[in-house]
């Protein structure tokens, strides 16, 4: 039996027809940065006396799994991950190029089985009821571009040494977007001079915390959808000040593209900054960071769309 490495892991995901029913094909392997994935249950110490100055045996707490995964934000496979977080898109288009648009704000939201797979030991660990709670994307001039995706999930099936998710679908080819591939734009128009950017999305979910048997969740429900992130910016005009200043939404823009018309963009219509400091601590050019709230007042905080030549996401 040889020793689990990372290099070797595989994590699969199969979207789930039933809450918390681990599907029994249509699972695919999914690239990823790390993961930490996995139930953990706690165990509470006896309150009990009569055992001298020994304690008596704990008991075991509810089991949690909560987790994050870090995602590389690419053509195809993120699709899957957007679709968790926001839900089925619409899609049109006959052919390639196919126009994939999620939509924030939806009522019910898919959920998913996820394998975590160490072939070395073996060790397959099915994770059941795996919902998406939030979503980071962080943008800068340079390195790579991923998103951190935190996962919400009813519990897992005990470990195996074969996999529970049969044969995966084959594999899409791996086309990552890059940093240096970014744009952002304010109500239709490129910002320049901005250093760094990050977009959050959260729906807020509600664990059902409930007296069961198998000591789990009983589900995680939608919450009030959050939006929000940051801007920073060399400080080179007063055109983000004023719009803090005056109090008007922005339509904000985040876009990626790997050409031939192959893009993922992120849209907040109604972005509000805050009035905030320019601070001057050197020599250096002068920047400062808003962080902004979006709004769905009217229409859904954030969409996004992915235009490529996957069929459906359905």
């Amino acid at each position: 039996m040889a020793r689990g490495r990372g290099a070797n892991s595989k994590l699969a995901l199969g979207i789930e027809t039933t809450y918390a029913t681990v599907p029994g094909s249509g699972f695919f392997g999914v690239p990823f940065v790390s993961s930490n994935m996995g139930p953990e249950q706690g165990l509470i110490e006896s309150d009990l006396l009569g055992n001298g100055r020994e304690k008596y045996d704990p008991t075991k707490d509810l089991v949690v799994n909560d987790g994050n995964v870090v995602v590389p934000v690419d053509l195809r496979y993120f699709g899957h991950w957007l679709k968790l977080l926001l839900g089925a898109p619409t899609t049109t288009g006959a052919s390639d190029p196919y126009t994939h648009t999620f939509t924030s704000g939806a009522e019910t939201l898919p959920s998913a089985s996820l394998e975590t797979q160490l072939p070395d030991v073996p060790s397959f660990e099915m994770n059941y009821g795996v919902r998406a709670n939030s979503m980071q994307i962080g943008m800068s001039p340079r390195g790579l571009l991923n998103a951190t995706i935190e996962l919400i999930a009813k519990g897992a099936d005990a470990r195996a040494s074969t996999t529970g998710a049969g044969s995966l679908a084959a594999a899409l080819a791996l086309s990552r977007f890059r940093q240096a591939t970014g744009s952002i734009k304010r109500n239709d128009v490129v910002l320049g001079s901005i250093t760094e950017a990050q977009i959050s999305f959260s729906n807020q979910l509600d664990k059902i915390e409930t007296i069961q048997a198998d000591g789990e969740i009983e589900d995680a429900d939608p919450g009030q959808v959050m939006v929000s992130g940051s801007i920073t910016a060399r400080y080179d005009s007063l055109t983000l000040h004023n719009d803090a200043t005056n109090g008007d939404p922005l339509d904000l823009e985040f876009s990626w593209s790997l050409g031939a018309g192959k893009t993922l963009t992120i849209t907040i219509p109604r972005a509000f900054l805050p009035v905030v400091k320019t601070p001057i601590e050197g020599p250096q050019g002068v920047q400062s960071t808003a962080n902004f709230i979006g709004s769905g007042d009217g229409a859904a905080s954030m969409t996004a769309v992915l235009v490529n030549d996957v069929a459906s996401y359905a």
